[in-house]
């Protein structure tokens, strides 16, 4: 079995399953988000700054951004090994798209956390 130590899963299906499965988490989330819209009669920042400041709120949030970093990786990871076959400039590529995953992870953590 050929192993790769920038993939994100194991194998091509394990990969497969992440991505199915971060799309439902992204897709709830977005019903989430969609269903306080629509039971809010009026949308002030009061209300919304109290919605963000649950933690139900906030951990699903987390865990949606965490969900569409993976996505993003898994996507990325794919066209570049895909469509990049000069070695080197792909493994530049993949640790400029690691550094900006790392960086919205942080930001978005401080984001949500700082509510």
């Amino acid at each position: 079995m050929l192993s790769n130590a920038s993939a994100l899963g194991r194998n091509g299906v394990h990969d497969w399953l992440l991505v199915r499965a971060t799309s439902i988490v992204m897709t709830v989330y977005i019903v989430y988000i969609l269903g306080f819209f629509v039971m809010t009669d009026t949308l002030t920042y009061d209300i919304w700054r109290a919605f963000f400041a649950s933690s139900v709120t906030k951990v699903f949030t987390l865990l949606t951004l965490f969900s569409i970093l993976m996505h993003g990786w898994i996507g990325m990871w794919q066209v570049l090994t895909d469509y990049i076959k000069h070695l080197a400039t792909r493994l530049l590529l993949q640790m400029a798209i690691v550094v900006a995953l790392f960086v919205y992870a942080i930001y978005g953590t401080v984001v949500v956390w700082g509510v």
